[in-house]
């Protein structure tokens, strides 16, 4: 009996080494990977309200104010275009 079993072991042991390995294969795979954004920084520029004095009179001081509002209308848009420039 433990002929038979020594022999059906056997048996086994070199059927399993007769299976083929696993067939090997490159499979790819994309994975997304943080690059530092380079873009120019963008100045912050000299407001038309940064030179005014408190003895301008009342017409310079709005002059100076709808020009800064366009002046920083024009900055947000630029730093708009440098974050938008990174995603």
């Amino acid at each position: 009996m433990r002929v038979q079993v020594f022999v059906g072991l056997a048996m086994l042991a070199l059927a399993g080494c007769a299976v083929q390995s696993p067939e090997l294969r490159t499979v790819r795979v994309e994975i997304p990977v943080q690059v530092p954004c380079r873009t120019k920084n963008v100045e912050v520029p000299v407001f038309a309200t940064d030179s005014l004095k408190k003895t301008d009179p009342l017409e310079a001081k709005v002059r100076a104010l709808l020009a800064e509002r366009l002046q920083r209308q024009a900055y947000e848009i630029k730093l708009l275009a440098a974050v938008t420039a990174c995603q």
